[in-house]
């Protein structure tokens, strides 16, 4: 399978589900990665990979002129959804991460919450975001800490493309120095968004639901597979489990940047 076909499978996953049924779990990033970036009135706001927008929303509640991009229509159709049951004037384009559809300095503010890790071609996506931005202008996104505790899922997930990049090195703080370095003054931040739920089984159908890659992965596993998988998963968010519900750490780092 070529890149771009794996990019639009990719896509077409992320679309499949209504991610705004367990966005709200994300509230946390949301929240600290806006006020880190200090929003200013009429800021020119761009969010990458906005998904259904909740960054976009939050940046646009303080007056910043915003933007939102993302490659997957039906999570853009939400999106636009929702800022309008809020009535916020948000505009939310169809693009990709690795090729922004906007000219040189476009913008005062780049942020992406743990969206713009799953573009595929790292050093495109940190040209785009350096070109996008004057000097002096905040770049703000978070991405999850590797954590090896979720690898046992990659005994059912379909390999990427060979030259797909790992989004788990956006979370490594030496290889974001490395990418964007050079064209950014930048500052790390650690933080935790818990995954929780009410039981291990209310998590496992909330996340197969309502995240696009997961649903899909499901669907296409044979039933033996999705048993393995479901009691796999299972087994690990008990772990987690207190007789209260479920409450499973997810550390994330917040990278802040001002273009040089």
């Amino acid at each position: 399978m070529s890149l771009e076909q794996w990019k639009a499978e990719r896509s077409a996953a992320w679309g499949s589900a209504p991610f705004e049924r367990i966005a709200h779990q994300l509230a946390p990033i949301h929240e600290h990665l806006v006020a880190r970036l200090a929003p200013r009135p009429a800021d020119r706001w761009l969010d990458v990979a906005t998904g259904t927008g909740a960054v976009a929303v939050f940046a646009a509640r303080t007056g910043a002129r915003v933007t939102g991009l993302d490659f997957a229509t039906e999570l853009l159709a939400t999106a636009r959804r929702l800022a309008r049951t809020e009535g916020l004037d948000i505009h939310f384009d169809h693009g990709d991460a690795e090729e922004l559809p906007y000219e040189d300095e476009s913008f005062d503010v780049v942020s992406s919450s743990v969206g713009l890790i799953f573009a595929p071609d790292h050093e495109a996506v940190a040209a785009e975001l350096a070109r996008v931005l004057p000097a002096g202008g905040r770049l703000g996104f978070s991405a999850w800490r590797p954590d090896p505790e979720w690898d046992f899922l990659n005994e059912f997930r379909p390999s990427a493309p060979a030259e797909a990049g790992d989004p788990d090195d956006w979370g490594r703080d030496d290889y974001v120095r490395e990418l964007l370095g050079d064209a950014f003054e930048l500052y790390f931040e650690e933080g935790d968004c818990p995954l929780v739920g009410p039981s291990p089984m209310a998590v496992w159908e909330l996340v197969t639901s309502s995240v696009g890659p997961m649903k899909t992965l499901v669907e296409n596993l044979d039933s033996h597979q999705r048993d393995a998988l479901r009691q796999a998963e299972l087994e690990h968010l008990e772990q987690y489990s207190d007789g209260d519900g479920v409450r499973r750490p997810q550390p994330y780092v917040l990278v802040t940047g001002k273009r040089r």
